[in-house]
């Protein structure tokens, strides 16, 4: 059994509090896989079983609760047995728990699943293969995924490769479906708090035109629709970003298509 621990007001667990650490090993990179979690009982259980269901095994997963009152915490507990650490404390919102989460990582590399998303069985198997396949030098690798309804509906598919040219003017990855090799983190540091819908492509800004990535043309995940990048604060957000970048004139026009272009697709697809 695994015991719960308090510490400084905050509740923690995992297998780490049993004295288990996970480690890289020849071919076989420890991967840490952070959720950030806020009331969200309804969709977790898709979440842990996803995890259970991995095929790839040196993982740790790390989830960060920002002080939940619903069933969340007590369904983190009933499955300490996939996660490695986890924390139940107030937080400042989706990026404040991912840089916690980034703190705690171990793995050489990283990936960030929503409570709610799940990988496809053979996803890390699959990111692995083409770590080992490219060596060192590559830093981050993305892929496809489905947004998804409630019912599992797909209602689009999507996810492009990492280019500069393209990345200035739009979020072309699907986070969900990718990997960052975690000396990232430390040169680029931290998602930046300021922003709350966008502060992911932020940082792959401050990585800059030679980030070494690879792309699976493959879906590796499903991601629940919804989520703080999805309204038109997140547009708002990247117009922000965009402007300290690009010129003031083609940032406004690409604000302006964003927009548009998000009303359409609530007409058209309902969400």
């Amino acid at each position: 059994m695994i015991e719960t621990n308090k510490i400084d007001n905050a509740l923690v667990g995992g297998l780490r509090f049993k004295g288990e650490f996970k480690q890289s090993s020849p071919n076989a990179p420890l991967v840490t896989i952070i959720t950030a979690t806020f009331n969200a009982a309804t969709y977790l259980p898709k979440t842990i079983q996803s995890i259970r269901e991995l095929t790839y095994k040196n993982i740790e997963w790390i989830v960060i609760d920002g002080n939940s009152t619903d069933q969340s915490v007590e369904l983190i507990k009933q499955n300490q047995d996939v996660i490695d650490y986890w924390v139940s404390e107030p937080d400042g919102g989706i990026y404040d728990a991912w840089n916690k989460g980034v703190a705690q990582a171990k793995g050489e590399w990283i990936a960030f699943l929503g409570a709610g998303d799940e990988y496809t069985p053979e996803s890390i198997t699959e990111y692995i293969y083409a770590i080992n396949l490219f060596g060192d030098e590559l830093e981050f690798i993305s892929s496809q995924v489905h947004t998804v309804d409630g019912s599992g509906r797909i209602l689009r598919t999507w996810g492009d490769p990492f280019t500069w040219t393209q990345h200035k003017k739009y979020m072309t990855i699907a986070h969900v479906g990718a990997l960052h090799r975690k000396r990232l983190f430390e040169i680029h540091g931290q998602f930046d708090t300021a922003f709350k819908s966008s502060a992911d492509y932020d940082f792959f800004i401050r990585c800059g035109e030679n980030l070494k990535t690879h792309y699976l043309k493959q879906v590796t995940a499903w991601m629940l629709k919804g989520g703080v990048s999805s309204g038109y604060g997140g547009i708002y957000e990247t117009y922000l970003i965009q402007k300290k970048n690009s010129p003031a004139a083609s940032t406004r026009i690409r604000y302006w298509i964003a927009c548009a272009k998000r009303f359409a697709r609530s007409l058209l697809s309902g969400y």
